[in-house]
């Protein structure tokens, strides 16, 4: 360092008093730093006995929930409007608890603890040092967890009502009666096997046209494929008297695809009636609001199927005998009419050949005497009207007459042979009457004629 320029020399004492001044702060933190292992036990002291998170109610929702005689599970709190989780925390419920909280849990709801549930558990904070911080869970209420279910579902039924629409579907009519049925179900599933056996294997003998249009029943998929099934149904509507979907018992958490908002006014606004059968008598879906028929299982909706049929034929064959009975008692009344008439036929004719001669007997007389009486009074008049006519003509002829002579003594009078008579003649040039000398030329021939004959003559 003897070497060394001033600057260096300066820099080499600001680091020599730096590091001087760490190692006198570490020489102190040394002698107050604690190790973790106390660190964590000062921790497990304060949480481990603080009573305000002993026993407490704590209302979230399950995630990542495993079995293994115990039950670990993650608790989370989830922003209302985004849904990101705003608080995380592992919890247990040890084997000691587990199996009857599980049972309670089950009895309550019907179903078994899952992931994506609201629960309010009774819970008290530990601290291990060596596995840090976790929740022990000691109790669940499960009226909360099924308060969360009833309060969706009955935000979604109060929405179709808002609509309109949550009665429609159970507004239409079944035609009567219902054998072309549409089946929307898993294939394989033993819901729709029991639906079928029921179906067929009936004492009546019913004949029914059935066809599975295939669908998830459990999962996320359920709702969108249950859809497409329907509208694969809506596209033959005129094939299928109704739809009948069908699925088995199942817990909660497997049913839940069915409180879906979708499916639910897609069924409800579904041109053909349709059935629900899902579950067990104590299993309620949205579904089963908007249906035209609820029934409690896949059995019920094929008995419900088969007692609508065996009405139908019961009402077929009252009406059957009710034909009968008509047919019956008219042939009966028939054959007693045919058995009087084949009594009286013998006698039938004579005593109608006898009222026939009779009526026309008496109507001839009265025709007679009707007759009589119309042409006496017409005789009369015609005789009346034949004299008056007589006289009538007498002086229309004589009239006739008296003019038939003046017009005669007339033309006595008045006829060129009078004329002639009296002196006078006819001059007449190719048959025609001259009445004036210019028109007769020289050298033309006239004929006159005189009372007693004719001269022809040349006029010069």
């Amino acid at each position: 360092m003897a070497g060394a320029c001033c600057a260096c020399r300066q820099v080499c004492f600001v680091r020599r008093g730096i590091i001087a001044t760490f190692a006198e702060r570490n020489h102190y933190r040394m002698n107050e730093a604690i190790t973790l292992e106390e660190f964590a036990s000062r921790l497990s002291g304060i949480v481990n006995t603080a009573p305000s998170v002993r026993g407490v109610w704590v209302t979230a929702e399950t995630s990542d929930v495993r079995r293994s005689g115990h039950c670990y599970l993650e608790l989370i709190q989830k922003h209302p409007s985004t849904g990101e989780p705003v608080a995380r925390m592992r919890a247990t419920i040890w084997r000691t608890a587990f199996a009857r909280i599980d049972a309670e849990f089950m009895a309550a709801t019907g179903s078994r603890l899952e992931s994506g549930m609201k629960v309010m558990v009774l819970a008290t904070a530990s601290f291990h040092p060596s596995y840090g911080l976790s929740v022990n869970i000691t109790g669940i209420d499960p009226s909360y967890t099924m308060g969360d279910l009833l309060r969706r579902r009955m935000e979604i039924v109060a929405r179709l009502k808002r609509e309109g629409i949550i009665d429609l579907n159970r507004e239409l009519e079944w035609p009567d009666p219902a054998l072309r049925i549409a089946v929307v179900s898993a294939p394989g599933a033993a819901g729709y096997g029991d639906f079928i056996h029921q179906l067929f294997t009936t004492p009546s003998r019913l004949r029914f046209n059935v066809e599975l249009f295939p669908a998830l029943m459990q999962g996320a998929s359920t709702v969108a494929s249950v859809i497409g099934a329907l509208e694969a149904i809506a596209s033959r509507e005129d094939e299928w008297d109704g739809v009948v979907i069908i699925r088995g018992g199942g817990s909660t958490s497997d049913l839940s695809a069915f409180d879906s908002y979708d499916l639910a006014a897609n069924i409800a606004q579904f041109p053909l009636p349709v059935i629900i059968g899902i579950g067990h008598e104590r299993d309620v879906t949205v579904l089963d609001y908007v249906a035209n028929m609820r029934v409690k299982t896949p059995t019920a909706a094929a008995e419900w199927l088969i007692s609508r049929g065996e009405e139908a034929l019961g009402r077929l064959d009252l009406l059957g005998s009710r034909m009968v009975q008509t047919v019956t008692a008219t042939v009966a009344g028939c054959r007693e009419q045919l058995a009087y008439a084949a009594a009286a036929l013998p006698h039938l004719p004579l005593a109608a050949l006898n009222i026939a001669s009779s009526t026309v007997s008496r109507l001839s007389m009265a025709l007679s005497d009707r007759a009589t009486r119309r042409l006496r009074p017409e005789e009369s008049r015609l005789a009346q009207d034949a004299a008056t006519l007589a006289q009538a003509s007498s002086m229309v002829l004589e009239r006739q007459r008296t003019r038939l002579d003046s017009r005669e003594e007339l033309l006595r009078v008045l006829s060129p042979r009078a004329t002639l008579r009296r002196g006078y003649s006819i001059t007449r040039v190719g048959g025609k009457a001259v009445t004036s000398s210019a028109d007769i030329a020289p050298g033309t021939v006239i004929e006159t004629t005189l009372l007693d004959g004719k001269i022809s003559s040349t006029v010069n």
